[in-house]
């Protein structure tokens, strides 16, 4: 695709730009009435805006300093698979106040036995009449402890084979039975929670999809998952960026040791290609291509990247990186007044960022493990991008090579 955006004077955006006049300060369900939260969309949620058309979208919104409703999960994940598979109804109840940002949604998903190996959950749901009941656990339901609704997969047939017999659940988390338990990080932050479900009753027509194709589902929502994660934020696309981090370097006077200079060029490069790719994604995907493995390597990119904008940005920073509160906005503002010159630094994108840029330090070890850990992407790729034999399970009490000596044996 061109990676040029159209001129200033392009139609399309000039129809942003008139709605925008009309509406200069949008509510998240203006926004979303619009088509403008997920432009990409077919009407009555969007506008089937092309790749380039909503990247225009996209350029208008951020020039007006006009940011969509905060609900990752809700729009990233949950919605594009209720789309794909719910029924009717569900979409009407559903997706115009996951768009809007009116309901908060989260994922319970991995299990404190079933992180790496998703597959291997053992969440039960049991049919019973015209309801679902659940019993179980999740952990790492991110933000659960704010939603109303979470996505679910749960084991409706523990006797068929474990990718069989999954199925895929809208549950509420107000729901009698469920109880959360906060998780603090070494943040401190209240990111996390465990999930327990106790005899917790879903009604039938909480199931997407057809019962045991929870698995295939839960595939379209992982893509999207690990799409969303890749964004430009360096922390699963949150947070300040690579581009975020030069420009307080450049105001703070530069780099003079060629060693981080270095560090820091290698940064962009970063920054750039997985720019570019982005968009390759974001084209395949606004084309009706639901994300696949490429989605992988996307993310195996980003979180490694992530790091290394946080490690970048610590070494900026220096011992003080230790101490809570510390980032390169304030690190570098005290060198630029130390110096002749004073250097005025715009941290207005990011008001709170010496905080962001310490939670960063602390968290970004995190980022190669949550959504998918950077073992399982890169078996991804290994199986389904290059087409390489899958690992081999390994016989119990045996090495590898023991393993693979006696399969050869038994040939």
């Amino acid at each position: 695709m061109d990676f040029d955006l159209p001129s200033q004077d392009d139609p399309r955006r000039l129809d942003v730009r008139r709605w925008l006049a009309d509406n200069p300060d949008p509510t998240g369900r203006e926004l979303a009435e619009a088509g403008y939260v997920v432009p990409h969309w077919p009407a009555p949620y969007g506008i089937d805006a092309s790749p380039m058309h909503q990247l225009i979208i996209d350029d208008e919104l951020a020039r007006a300093g006009v940011t969509r409703p905060a609900n990752a999960i809700g729009i990233g994940w949950a919605g594009p698979t209720i789309l794909a598979a719910g029924t009717e109804a569900q979409q009407r109840r559903y997706l115009p106040k996951i768009i809007s940002g009116e309901e908060i949604w989260c994922q319970m998903f991995s299990e404190p036995d079933a992180g790496s190996d998703l597959a291997a959950l053992a969440t039960r749901a049991v049919r019973d009449g015209d309801q679902y009941v659940i019993n179980g656990s999740k952990i790492w339901t991110s933000g659960g402890h704010g939603s109303q609704f979470g996505i679910l997969i749960a084991r409706t047939d523990p006797d068929a084979a474990k990718h069989r017999g999954i199925s895929y659940f809208i549950c509420p988390t107000d729901i009698d039975g469920l109880t959360m338990e906060p998780i603090i990080d070494m943040t401190t932050a209240h990111s996390f929670n465990q999930t327990f479900f106790d005899d917790v009753r879903l009604p039938v027509e909480m199931r997407v999809g057809e019962e045991g194709d929870g698995w295939r589902l839960a595939k379209v929502t992982l893509s999207n998952e690990r799409v969303q994660l890749s964004s430009s934020g360096s922390l699963w696309g949150a947070g300040p960026s690579a581009g975020d981090l030069l420009d307080l370097v450049r105001a703070g006077g530069g780099a003079v040791d060629p060693r981080r200079r270095q560090q820091l060029a290698a940064l962009h490069c970063e920054a750039e290609v997985l720019r570019l790719n982005r968009l390759r994604t974001l084209s395949a995907t606004l084309s009706g291509k639901t994300p696949g493995p490429e989605a992988s390597i996307q993310k195996i990119m980003a979180d490694e990247h992530g790091q290394h904008v946080m490690a970048a940005a610590a070494a900026v920073v220096g011992p003080e990186a230790m101490l809570s509160g510390s980032g390169p906005a304030g690190a570098l503002a005290k060198r630029a007044r130390s110096g002749a010159t004073e250097i005025k630094i715009d941290t207005s994108r990011f008001p709170d960022v010496d905080p962001v840029w310490h939670y960063g330090f602390l968290f970004s070890p995190a980022l190669t493990l949550g959504g998918g850990t950077f073992a399982v992407q890169r078996n991804i790729v290994a199986e389904q991008v290059l087409g390489l034999p899958r690992e081999p399970n390994l016989q119990q009490g045996m090495t590898w090579a023991e393993t693979m000596r006696s399969r050869t044996t038994a040939r």
